[in-house]
């Protein structure tokens, strides 16, 4: 019988176990957080603890994280990498599940804006954070040193998508700068590497939403029409000269929301 993945340690009160779900759009996997209390030297299996993020319906991924004591499954938003192992691990421990959508819910409640969730010894802030999509999340794990968790709302590195016309650039961009309000703290991602702080991260996802809308502009301006009167493959090759071609559908859907954007922000 194969070992199981063990998490790893990334911080007093936080493991990390990693999805072997690589892609061009979850990058190295989708990272799955457990926490506990961070009084504990280690994270042995039985220990109490809350689950940021299930991840895909991956058997070796789901029984090792029901070795420990599951108390609550948090997710990010609806996205089957995040939400599509919850049901087969709700079978395997039955711990209740919370979401900002009822249909990901399992004997819980949907999210409130800024409530304080606390279970395994650990107090969590919910955030929500709409723009990636309009369910999305990020969680504040609460204490002596304060850590955000951020979903698919900002990337380990590169740029996330917008899946418009559900997630707004608007709204994004209200989400970013958010937690750019909120002190400066270590920040995990749901994809990518770890960082020790997240201003630099938001302060760059900001300028380089603004960079690419005035690409945006400059393209419009290119072929003498508005925001209102393009569509998003005129503007592919003048926006993304060197986009790989797996990516077209992404750039595409952030075309849409910047182009929505723009003809309601000139």
């Amino acid at each position: 019988m194969a070992l199981l993945p063990s998490p790893t340690i990334i911080a007093p009160g936080i493991g990390l176990l990693r999805a072997q779900n690589p892609s061009e759009m979850t990058l190295d996997g989708t990272n799955s957080y457990l926490l506990f209390d961070p009084a504990l030297d280690e994270l042995a299996p039985g220990t109490p603890a809350v689950l940021i993020d299930p991840g895909p319906d991956l058997e070796d991924h789901l029984q090792a994280l029901a070795a420990f004591d599951i108390q609550l499954v948090l997710i990010t938003h609806r996205h089957s990498d995040h939400t599509g192992g919850i049901d087969s691990f709700y079978r395997m421990t039955g711990a209740p599940v919370r979401a900002v959508l009822p249909e990901f819910c399992r004997d819980a409640a949907v999210f409130t804006d800024q409530e304080v969730v606390n279970a395994a010894g650990v107090d969590i802030q919910v955030l929500f954070t709409p723009g990636h999509t309009s369910d999305s999340v990020c969680f504040i794990r609460q204490g002596q040193s304060d850590h955000l968790f951020t979903g698919d709302t900002v990337l380990g590195r590169g740029t996330t998508i917008l899946e418009h016309p559900d997630g707004t650039l608007a709204d994004y961009l209200g989400s970013l700068q958010r937690l750019l309000d909120l002190e400066d703290m270590a920040l995990h991602p749901a994809h990518g590497q770890q960082h020790d702080s997240s201003h630099p991260l938001l302060r760059m996802y900001l300028e380089h939403r603004h960079a690419r809308l005035d690409q945006v502009r400059a393209a419009l301006q290119k072929l003498g029409k508005a925001g209102a009167d393009a569509r998003p493959a005129e503007l592919l090759e003048l926006v993304y000269p060197d986009l790989d071609a797996r990516l077209a559908g992404a750039a595409t859907h952030s075309l849409e929301a910047q182009l929505h954007y723009l003809s309601v922000n000139p």
